[in-house]
């Protein structure tokens, strides 16, 4: 044993890191027939350095790990980079660099960043979503959805951001700006490349129910996206006209109110309603400046309600009115049919817009407490009721007009039940040079050709050399110009580059083969390390990647891939670093640099903070005093082991001859055991099993100072090898020299989780508060094993209790057991 009397942690970090990086002690293989456990964070974006959220999302992961270790588990920890992006080409741009010497340079340096935090990752199953080893197979999934129908092209209407020169998923629209650069986003005409994710839409959303360990916030957040709504589809025919207005409804009992249509602006009708019209110029006008207005807002933003009328009328089937037809900016393409008959006494939307615009409204739906007066009414009335005005259904409850209003549409052949959603297929095309090739090839003869999988991967040009070109791949003729693998005739290669949130997919299934050459992912790997137990990261992945994920997880299922159906077992959205009231950003100034922090406290020191200063779902609010806190708190431990090393000579613990100082130590022991554990078990509260730890600590060092000889030295070393190991999954490198230091022979990392003693903790007197008419008046010392009986009498003939209780006699006498008695007088 070596007696130091300084924590020098820069030299026990640097001595632990250079281990672990020859010893390798985290790399793992399948051991079939050994329980696995999958921990994973969600991978970085290589942007240069980490960040103090970083810190937090990789300690939370690197403790989970640990521990689950320590249980026995066999546990898988990958770790690498979701490196393709926008920010890499524009940065390299600015710098006049290739996006590949960018990306890589910065990978080398936060890997060096991650390692000197002390993170136990297999960096043997690290991989980069740039490198053509890991996009080959993507390109190749990609091949073969396309064989399936699942990926396919087509012209659309598209996000553009003129500023990143790239089309961008709905999704990636912020409040009317794109998601990267906040730049504005405009509509544009345009081929693209789709995943037709809807397939899936049923299964996505039934399976949410299997995700009982995800944060119900999250659940909900993706069952709304999904958005499936049952109701009816009903014809209305144009006036003077062989066409229709098709609508969707979920509400078929208010049909009868009807008394104008909506169709969204790129409506395929509303060029044949105003062509050659007096109103054709003025519409045209209103539709191009809704186009522009509706792409730039996200699908949450609520708009101002405007409309304009096309001077066209439909018919309603039910009751053979005439309903004027107009476009309306809330109204979207991409949901239901693109046209909605307007009820403006039952929907709200439909109320203000009615109002606005002078139209009718007309209840037909009464609520119970009394009639609707559509002239008098201020709002919409948007519940249930009976039905009023409605033909043959009045008088019917809503909820059975329902059935029967579609039933009869069904009968007459207007309508018929349908079933939609929000959910639309997810475009992938991207026009920007770094991402991965989709593979490709359009031939004036052939139409798309598949590029051959033994041509795979189709690898960026000028990845090769730093000097490489990096524009566009529509703009890089050397690139493009290719012949037609069918034919032999001239062709063209595609020039879009998929969506990086493609990458990011499928990137936990290839962390089990990361080195599989024959195929994107080993089947029998794969089927021993997935699901991902317990996956990390931020909740801004609610809807993006996590849907995705989940996609992707299901059509590897179908290719062969894989047998789970869901990816994620458990998830953890952790929250953000705040400083000065706002979100830590380079953009606000408020950014602590992690690698400063730990030159001055050590990296075990900033773990333990990020660990402490809140519960991993909340908010962690910056204090540089907590990280002073944390400091003191390891050179405490260090300075009690160190001044009672003489202890861990001592035997194992006699429970039976502890007297009452030892007893004591030694309940306290395993009662935060079973804190610690119960902390880190139930909700992954490190903060409360690091409160814990520290009150250990605390009475360990006051007993000790108080007697040092009156404690049990077996019990001492109980107490403080304990503490190493409840710390351990926190502060790696700390413990592991500690465990060193009292003689161990084997590290820390391979000694199982402490076992907590139920009869030891037990303890052996309790305080029990006593209460007369609600307020406390006394307190006892109990034995712990006390009946509920002996207890009221104890309390009852308390002198104090009596006196405050003026020799009435007791009404009602209430135990809670083992806390407290209240005394009604």
């Amino acid at each position: 044993m070596q007696n130091n009397d300084r924590y020098d942690f820069r030299a026990i970090e640097k001595k632990w890191q250079q281990r672990w990086e020859e010893e390798k002690p985290d790399r793992v293989h399948e051991e079939p027939g050994r329980k696995k456990y999958y921990v994973l964070e969600m991978f970085p974006y290589p942007s240069g350095r980490i960040h103090m959220g970083h810190v937090r999302n990789y300690s939370i992961g690197d403790v989970i790990a640990r521990y689950k270790r320590m249980q026995g588990f066999h546990v898988i920890h990958p770790m690498g980079w979701d490196a393709f992006g926008l920010p890499a080409e524009n940065a390299a741009l600015k710098r006049g660099i290739h996006p590949a010497t960018w990306t890589y340079d910065n990978i080398a340096y936060m890997r060096d960043q991650l390692k000197a935090m002390g993170l136990s990752y297999d960096w043997d199953r690290e991989l980069a979503t740039c490198n053509p080893e890991y996009y080959r197979w993507e390109q190749l999934l990609f091949l073969q959805m396309l064989e399936r129908g699942l990926a396919y092209r087509r012209e659309t209407t598209v996000n553009w951001c003129n500023d990143c020169r790239t089309v961008l998923a709905r999704e990636q629209v912020i409040d009317g700006a794109c998601w990267r650069c906040d730049q504005p986003v405009e509509p544009k005409t345009m081929h693209g490349w789709f995943f037709r994710i809807t397939d899936y839409a049923d299964e996505l959303l039934d399976d949410l129910d299997q995700l009982t360990g995800w944060p119900e916030k999250v659940v909900t957040m993706q069952r709304n996206w999904i958005g499936k709504s049952q109701g009816l589809e009903c014809d209305f025919r144009v006036e003077n006209s062989d066409q229709v207005v098709t609508i969707f409804t979920t509400r078929p009992d208010t049909i009868f109110g009807v008394t104008f249509m909506s169709l969204a602006a790129e409506h395929p009708l509303v060029e044949e309603l105003i062509r050659g019209t007096e109103r054709e110029e003025e519409v045209r006008t209103f539709i191009r400046q809704t186009i522009v207005e509706k792409q730039r807002a996200s699908v949450e933003d609520e708009l101002e309600k405007k409309g304009i009328f096309t001077g066209a009328w439909c018919i309603n089937p039910f009751n053979g009115e005439r309903v004027p037809i107009y476009v309306a900016n809330f109204v979207l393409m991409e949901y239901g049919t693109g046209a909605v008959m307007a009820v403006p006494a039952h929907d709200q939307r439909d109320f203000e817009f009615a109002r606005k615009y002078g139209l009718p409204i007309r209840p037909v739906v009464q609520p119970p407490e009394g009639d609707l007066d559509g002239a008098a009414m201020e709002q919409a009335w948007e519940g249930p009721g009976v039905l009023a005005d409605s033909g043959p259904f009045t008088g019917m409850a809503s909820e059975k007009a329902k059935q029967a209003i579609i039933r009869h549409a069904e009968d007459k052949g207007f309508g018929r039940v349908r079933t939609t959603y929000r959910l639309r297929d997810w475009g992938i095309s991207r026009q920007r040079y770094w991402g991965a090739p989709i593979p490709v090839i359009h031939c004036p003869s052939c139409g798309i050709v598949p590029v051959p999988e033994d041509e795979l991967p189709v690898v960026l040009p000028g990845t090769d050399s730093p000097d490489g070109s990096h524009a566009p791949l529509h703009q890089q003729e050397s690139f493009y110009r290719t012949t037609c693998p069918s034919c032999g005739g001239e062709a063209k290669r595609e020039t879009d580059t998929m969506d990086t949130f493609v990458e990011s997919s499928w990137y936990f299934a290839r962390y089990t083969s990361p080195r599989e050459e024959k195929a994107p992912i080993n089947r029998e790997a794969a089927a021993y390390w997935l699901p991902v137990d317990q996956y990390i990261g931020g909740v801004e992945h609610a809807i993006l990647h996590l849907l995705y994920s989940r996609f992707f997880t299901k059509v590897l299922r179908d290719l062969g891939y894989l047998e789970i159906d869901e990816p994620f077992t458990n998830l953890l959205t952790q929250g953000m670093v705040i400083k000065d009231g706002a979100k830590m950003s380079k953009s606000k100034g408020n950014v602590v640099d992690p690698s400063e922090l730990i030159e001055q406290y050590g990296a075990d020191t900033v773990r333990l903070f990020s660990l402490f200063a809140a519960p991993p779902e909340r908010d962690l609010e910056w204090n540089a005093a907590g990280v002073d806190g944390a400091s003191r708190f390891l050179n405490r431990v260090f300075r009690l082991v160190q001044a009672n090393l003489d202890c861990f000579r001592a035997g194992t613990v006699e429970a039976a001859a502890l007297d009452g100082t030892s007893r004591k130590l030694h309940r306290k022991t395993h009662q935060t055991i079973k804190r610690v554990t119960d902390s880190i078990e139930s909700n992954f509260h490190f903060n409360t099993a690091i409160s814990a730890i520290m009150e250990l600590i605390n009475e360990t060092g006051n007993l000790l100072a108080a007697d040092n000889q009156a404690v049990d030295r077996a019990v001492v070393r109980e107490a403080l090898e304990t503490t190493l190991l409840l710390l351990f999954p926190m502060v790696p490198h700390f413990c592991e020299e500690m465990w060193e230091t009292t003689g161990h022979d084997q590290q820390i990392a391979a000694a199982r989780w402490p076992v907590f003693d139920p009869e030891a903790a037990r303890e052996d007197e309790l305080t029990i508060v006593v209460q007369v008419n609600g307020k406390v008046r006394a307190r006892l010392q109990v034995p712990a094993d006390i009946g509920d009986e002996q207890l009221k009498e104890l309390a009852m003939a308390d002198e104090r209790v009596r006196k405050f209780s003026g020799g009435k006699a007791a009404k009602k006498v209430i135990v809670v057991k083992k806390k407290l008695v209240n005394i009604v007088v």
